[in-house]
């Protein structure tokens, strides 16, 4: 069974930055593509960003420049790197990655709050 688990959130002023991480259970080589999602209450679930097998990535318009993405497949880890967060950046942010197989998964989430 193949898992995504989060970690790295936690509460921030606005400026500052955190950097999420997650851990597949397995080999994320045999994942086709990930990326990180976010969801604020109320609101519906975004991408934030996401990265290919070949390490090409895609950003959403409101984090372009701030935030970044990265896999190391040697730890079988995709990272978030979120600078300059602001207040609407609040959310809880999901890991995800589509298996070779063709089967979304989904990690649990993390919360990210930022104070202004």
């Amino acid at each position: 069974q193949v898992q995504l688990v989060e970690s790295g959130g936690g509460l921030v002023q606005a400026g500052g930055s955190l950097r999420l991480s997650c851990a597949a259970s397995g080999s994320i080589a045999t994942f086709l593509d990930m990326g990180w999602y976010r969801q604020a209450p109320g609101q519906q679930r975004e991408l934030v960003a996401g990265i290919t097998s070949g390490g090409r990535t895609n950003y959403a318009d409101s984090v372009k420049g701030r935030f970044t993405i990265s896999r190391d497949n040697a730890k079988n880890t995709v990272y978030l790197q979120m600078n300059s967060l602001k207040p609407e950046d609040t959310a809880v942010y999901y890991c995800s990655g589509t298996y070779f197989t063709g089967k979304v998964y989904w990690g649990q989430g993390t919360q990210v709050t930022v104070s202004s």
